[in-house]
C-alpha cells in the first residue's frame, strides 16, 4: 500500500504553507565551499556564483549576480539571502564586495521580464551578470538554471542554499534590488514597497485592486493583470513572499550590468 505524503506541521499540529515548508527544508541544508572544490579540482580557477532574486515579486526588475569568491579567504555566515535577516545581508554583501575576486550584479526592466516571460528574464540577466565580471569565469556554478555560455556549468538545486559562491550571489543581488525598491516606495505609497519590496503582501494586493498597478508592476502578472478580483498566485511567487513578510502575512507565499568590481 503506497505510503501517504507527511504534510508539514507546526508545533501544535497545524499544517503550514508549501512556501514555510520550504523555508524550513533550506534552513536544515548547509551552506559550504564543496561544489567550489569539486570545480576547483577539475582545474577550474574562476569559479563563479551565480543566482538572481525577485522572480517571484509583482513589482520593479529582476536583478541576478555573479561571485568570484577568493579560494584563501573564507566569508563566515553566508547562506541562501532569504534565511538572513536585512542588517545581516547587508553586513555580508559589503564583505562579498570586499574580498571577492570579482562581482556583478545586472538587472532586467519590467518592460523586458512582460515582453519574454519571468523565466527568460532571469536567464537573460544572470548572462550579464556573467558577463559583466571582471575577470573570465571557467566554470559557473548555478542556482537550478543552465545558462546560454561557453563555459563549464553546474546546476545546483537549491544552490543558494548549498554553495558558498551562490549564496554570496544571491545575497548582493537581495541587497542591491532591496535598495533599488525602497527608493520607488516613495513615489508609490500607496503599495507599501518599503516592506513588502514587490511580493505578493496583503496590502500590496489590495491596493491593486483598489487603484490599479503602476508603471513599474510586471503587466505580465496575473495578480497585477487581474487585480480586480481575487486569483491564486504561482508557488514561486510565494516562496519569495516568504522571504520579505511574516508567515501570518504571506498570501495563500537595456540589460546591462549595473554595477560590478
Amino acid at each position: 500500500m503506497p505510503r501517504s505524503k507527511r504534510t508539514a506541521t507546526t508545533k501544535d499540529g497545524k499544517p503550514i504553507s508549501k512556501a514555510a515548508a520550504k523555508l524550513r527544508l533550506l534552513k536544515k541544508l548547509k551552506c559550504t565551499t564543496k561544489f567550489e572544490k569539486l570545480a576547483w579540482a577539475t582545474g577550474a580557477k574562476f569559479v563563479a556564483g551565480v543566482d538572481e532574486v525577485g522572480r517571484g515579486s509583482l513589482f520593479g526588475p529582476v536583478v541576478a549576480a555573479a561571485v568570484i569568491l577568493e579560494p584563501t579567504y573564507r566569508i563566515k555566515g553566508l547562506r541562501d539571502s532569504k534565511l538572513l535577516p536585512a542588517d545581516k545581508r547587508e553586513v555580508l554583501a559589503q564583505r562579498i564586495r570586499e574580498h571577492s575576486i570579482a562581482w556583478s550584479i545586472a538587472a532586467v526592466d519590467v518592460a523586458r521580464i512582460d515582453q519574454l516571460n519571468i523565466y527568460w528574464a532571469s536567464n537573460l540577466a544572470m548572462k550579464h551578470a556573467v558577463r559583466g565580471l571582471s575577470c573570465c569565469p571557467d566554470h559557473l556554478l548555478i542556482d537550478a538554471m543552465r545558462l546560454d555560455i561557453e563555459c563549464a556549468q553546474t546546476k545546483i538545486i537549491h544552490g543558494d542554499a548549498l554553495s558558498a559562491s551562490i549564496a554570496a550571489a544571491s545575497i548582493i543581488a537581495k541587497v542591491y534590488r532591496d535598495e533599488l525598491v525602497r527608493e520607488w516606495a516613495p513615489v508609490f505609497p500607496e503599495y507599501d514597497l518599503a516592506s513588502n519590496k514587490g511580493y505578493s503582501a496583503p496590502k500590496h494586493i489590495k491596493a491593486l485592486r483598489e487603484i490599479g498597478p503602476s508603471p513599474l508592476h510586471r503587466q505580465s502578472f496575473a495578480p497585477v493583470w487581474m487585480a480586480s478580483a481575487p486569483q491564486d498566485v504561482l508557488e514561486f511567487m510565494l516562496e519569495e513572499t516568504a522571504e520579505t513578510v511574516e508567515p501570518a502575512e504571506i498570501l495563500d507565499d537595456e540589460e546591462s550590468p549595473e554595477i560590478s568590481k
